[in-house]
């Protein structure tokens, strides 16, 4: 209704007075469900926001303002909409248009005619006519999403029906040619040279980008050249998946618009756009770029991190603007170290390697000190609750993928927040086996303890705990970890993709030899000393999960940032946040008191 709106509304009042009687009224009509339809959505902070917003359109069409007024707030509102309720707006692959033709004469020509016109044979008589497909200045106002839309759900109180029935694909495919029809070949030809000379690559780079623009938007940005290269990519949205932004421009172009957004004064979808721009920007750059030169990656972090934090204590827009501003000439710095070594094995094998083993060097230390707790207590019958763990662990982080990569969108901030719920959940987890632990370090008598209780120690409450730890540990870390593979393998490209391998099966070898000593020494360990040593390390791990649960959850955006004046020590789940830092010194402080308190009973 919104597209509707701000496409129509200009044609219904001209010059402050109406110019059709029954558009204007369908314009009024529209507005009114508009603002009933926001609220009906979710409840929100920023419902009350969009629901003003909706009044303020209706207003302004009531006053009968102008065209462009009236279609720069319905645009303006549709996109706070998409964001506030995170509407996916874009195909999760480049669509196909080949049967896109066939397509359009079965379903759409009978109303809009074989090419477009609006002259097909049903459409003398309907109110109001079919639309002109192939109306050039109609067609600018006009985004491919905008098409999708109105194919998917049709456009209530006019002919147009949607067509729900046809799948996904083809309802893409469908709003691409329909956003052909009113292009010229020659400006389709002259896009496709602009393109590939490198214009429009960071405004048109991604499928987003590309069905989010109008060539009215297009050209008042970018010019007659952008508008021919938008031209070009609705009849070729392959192109954009082959020649898409890299994650450094999409760090840089995010960027860019948070910082209008916090010009505009709308500091909430500033910081949102932050967010997105680091999560699936720098951050799946982190690690070839750690590889390459780790003081940077530590510099761009940190100073992306006092963005976001000035966005949220409503820094004055100068300085706002001075620190993007230096984010960007840092990014700028990230790409040349990371193009001048692109073509290095030895960087990506590095950044394969330290990929898995950072990612599953905690789960490592977890799993293999809670088969040595069973082992050492006498209790291998037991060890399927682990192993049943971290095996639907794997599965599920398999599944998680592909239910990303082809059933729906996980975003950045969808990923880091798992990332933090498992860490916080985890932590849980190990506090309590810890002080189980701790409490039998304490036996008086170790051989009484090992030959009579061992065998009820470990309860079934106990038991389902071990499996829990053992699928958080791995969770947590899988998905996230196919993510960083997915960005390494293309950023190495076909001649590096033996190297990335080759790091991936060392970084393998690696963690089980770390499991395998793990075991060995703890096994070797007297009793007491192992039960105390596992209490230590689950306390450890557990703080370090706190710290590193808190930090995800910031970067998600849903926790805020209060910055501390201290180095981020990542190993530890220390981060420079008061937030993080007081959590750690809460979970210390429980332990501290747990195991006190433990002690004064075996006294």
């Amino acid at each position: 209704m919104l597209d509707y709106l701000g496409v129509d509304y200009p044609e219904a009042v001209k010059d402050g007075k109406v110019a059709d009687q029954g558009e204007y009224d369908e314009q009024l009509e529209f507005a009114a469900s508009v603002l009933a339809t926001i609220g009906e959505l979710p409840a929100r902070p920023e419902r009350a926001g969009l629901e003003a917003a909706a009044a303020r359109l209706a207003g302004a069409i009531r006053d009968k303002r102008p065209g462009a007024e009236v279609a720069a707030i319905a645009g303006e509102l549709r996109g706070r909409i998409i964001e506030v309720y995170q509407v996916r707006v874009s195909p999760r692959h480049a669509p196909d248009l080949a049967s896109a033709p066939a397509d359009f004469a079965t379903h759409c020509a009978v109303c809009h005619g074989a090419a477009g016109r609006g002259d097909g044979p049903t459409a003398r008589g309907l109110t109001p006519p079919p639309a002109d497909l192939t109306d050039a200045a109609r067609q600018a106002q006009l985004s491919v999403f905008g098409l999708y839309n109105t194919i998917t759900l049709g456009i209530k109180g006019t002919a147009m029906a949607g067509f729900p029935a046809l799948s996904d694909a083809q309802r893409w495919a469908l709003a691409f040619h329909v956003s052909t029809l009113a292009g010229a070949g020659d400006e389709r030809l002259r896009g496709a040279a602009l393109w590939k000379g490198g214009t429009g690559r960071r405004e048109l780079g991604d499928l987003r980008a590309l069905v989010m623009a109008t060539p009215r938007e297009v050209t008042a940005r970018l010019g007659g050249d952008g508008a021919a290269v938008l031209a070009y990519l609705r009849g070729e949205p392959g192109a954009v998946a082959a020649g898409g932004e890299s994650a450094l421009d999409r760090s840089a172009r995010l960027l860019d618009e948070s910082l209008e957004a916090y010009r505009k004064g709308d500091a909430a979808r500033a910081h949102q756009l932050a967010v997105t721009g680091y999560l699936e920007g720098f951050e799946l750059v982190e690690t070839p770029l750690g590889a390459v030169d780790g003081a940077l990656k530590t510099r761009v972090e940190a100073e992306m991190m006092r963005y976001r934090s000035m966005l949220q204590a409503g820094a004055p827009v100068d300085a706002v603007a001075a620190q993007a501003r230096a984010i960007q000439a840092l990014l700028v710095t990230a790409r040349q170290r990371l193009d001048a070594a692109r073509l290095s094995p030895a960087t990506i094998f590095t950044s394969a390697l330290v990929i898995l083993l950072r990612e599953g060097l905690e789960a490592i230390l977890v799993l293999a000190a809670l088969v040595a707790l069973l082992i050492k207590s006498g209790r291998r019958e037991a060890l399927r609750y682990v192993h049943a763990g971290w095996i639907a662990a794997l599965a599920l982080g398999g599944l998680t993928w592909l239910a990303a990569s082809y059933l729906v969108t996980v975003t950045g901030a969808g990923r880091e927040i798992t990332e933090g719920v498992t860490a916080l959940l985890a932590a849980a987890m190990l506090l309590y086996v810890g002080f189980w632990m701790h409490r039998h370090a304490h036996a008086a008598r170790w051989k009484a303890f090992i030959e009579t209780r061992v065998a009820s120690a470990l309860s079934g409450g106990t038991m389902w705990a071990l499996a829990s730890i053992a699928f958080l540990a791995v969770y947590r870390e899988a998905f996230e970890t196919v993510l960083f593979y997915q960005a390494l393998w293309l950023e190495a490209g076909p001649d590096g993709r033996l190297a990335v391998g080759a790091g991936f099966a060392a970084a393998v070898v690696g963690l089980v030899v770390l499991a395998w000593l793990i075991l060995k020494v703890g096994l070797r360990l007297p009793v007491g000393w192992f039960f105390g040593g596992g209490a230590i390390l689950m306390a450890v791990l557990a703080v370090v999960l706190a710290g590193k649960g808190i930090a995800a959850l910031q970067e998600a955006g849903t926790l805020p940032i209060g910055p501390l004046d201290l180095p981020a020590i990542p190993s530890l789940g220390l981060y420079p946040t008061w937030q993080g830092v007081l959590t750690q010194v809460a979970v210390v402080l429980l332990i501290v008191g747990a195991f006190a308190y433990s002690r004064r009973r075996e006294a």
